[in-house]
């Protein structure tokens, strides 16, 4: 069994920073973390106060987690949890490529479809760090709550299941339990189609539809991830397991959930700008939408709640335009 006595986070938000909490706790406190961050005065808070007071405020962090400015440092880390967001993963990644060791194990924590590309995330890294070996982490969980040591369980999905075990075993914990699958693009697809659709149930709040309006949404919206997920090549039983149903379940429902809380915004009236220009973290829906729809497109796969997503978050057509037009749809079965 593989051991991680260094273990690399890069992206020093709220989510990051929960990660970095976890990998410190599940190896007793004896492991090594470093949490690679952009912003000099998390870096500065982290070391100095043991709290990341932009973006985790009241969390007391492990000593054994030192923050860093510096890719080179976080890259030599015996395994790294990616949690820059989605569209700057290749970026960061293009940034660790002269320092990466051949082999290290690199697990995608991001949710997320690259604009441009339409690539999903794994694709992204075999294209800028094509030695590393890939996994991926999804799953629904709130960082505040993972930091704080409440109960959470997520997937880890890795084509090669020794080390998919290993990386389970090196970052679970009682009360961050990891479910291994060997289905990566489930993983993936389940993360990222999720955020798009709690924009979509975020509006449905905003407006007051009520419950059952917001059940219907969650509902079809699920048939749309699995949809996409089976023409890719996904698993049904993972679309339908923690990081997709799950997933979904979690960000549709809850307004803790940032693509929900922008979705509430949109639906209150607020412009996209405005709620965006308020906000010190990604909505990560708001810039997956379009990727998401343009690879359904590639494939042939029809995704209404989707679409009127991205072309809400384009200005395309305004809240009420996409409303009416899904509501008034052709009727049509569910066999």
């Amino acid at each position: 069994m593989r051991q991680f006595q260094h273990i690399g986070v890069v992206g020093g938000g709220a989510w990051g920073t929960a990660l970095a909490q976890v990998a410190a706790r599940a190896d007793g406190d004896t492991r090594r973390v470093t949490l690679w961050a952009r912003e000099p005065e998390v870096v500065e808070a982290v070391n100095a106060s043991r709290e990341n007071r932009m973006f985790l405020p009241g969390v007391a962090l492990g000593a054994n987690i030192a923050a860093t400015s510096s890719l080179e440092e976080v890259a030599g880390a015996d395994a790294l949890l990616m949690v820059t967001p989605a569209q700057h993963m290749r970026a960061t990644c293009a940034g660790i490529a002269r320092t990466l060791r051949p082999g290290t194990p690199v697990l995608i924590c991001a949710k997320g479809v690259e604009q441009g590309t339409m690539k999903l995330l794994t694709d992204v890294l075999a294209e800028t760090l094509p030695e590393a070996e890939a996994a991926v982490l999804s799953g629904p969980s709130f960082a505040g709550e993972v930091a704080r040591g409440l109960p959470t369980a997520v997937t880890l999905a890795c084509a090669d299941r020794e080390l998919g075990r290993a990386l389970v075993d090196a970052i679970g914990l009682p009360t961050f339990r990891p479910y291994y699958s060997s289905d990566l693009i489930g993983a993936e697809i389940g993360g990222a189609v999720k955020n798009v659709l709690a924009i979509a149930c975020g509006i449905v709040e905003g407006r007051k539809f009520g419950a059952s309006a917001r059940a219907a949404l969650t509902t079809r919206g699920f048939a749309e991830m699995t949809r996409l997920g089976l023409a890719l090549g996904a698993r049904a039983e993972t679309l339908a397991g923690l990081s997709g149903l799950g997933d979904l379940i979690l960000t549709c429902n809850s307004p803790q959930s940032r693509n929900m809380s922008l979705g509430i915004a949109l639906g209150e009236g607020r412009s996209l700008d405005e709620i965006l220009g308020s906000r010190n973290s990604v909505s990560e829906g708001a810039f997956s939408a379009t990727a998401v729809v343009a690879l359904a497109a590639k494939y042939g796969i029809e995704m209404p709640i989707s679409e009127a997503v991205a072309a809400i978050v384009t200005a395309k057509i305004n809240v009420d335009e996409a409303i009416a037009s899904l509501l008034t749809r052709p009727f049509k079965s569910e066999d």
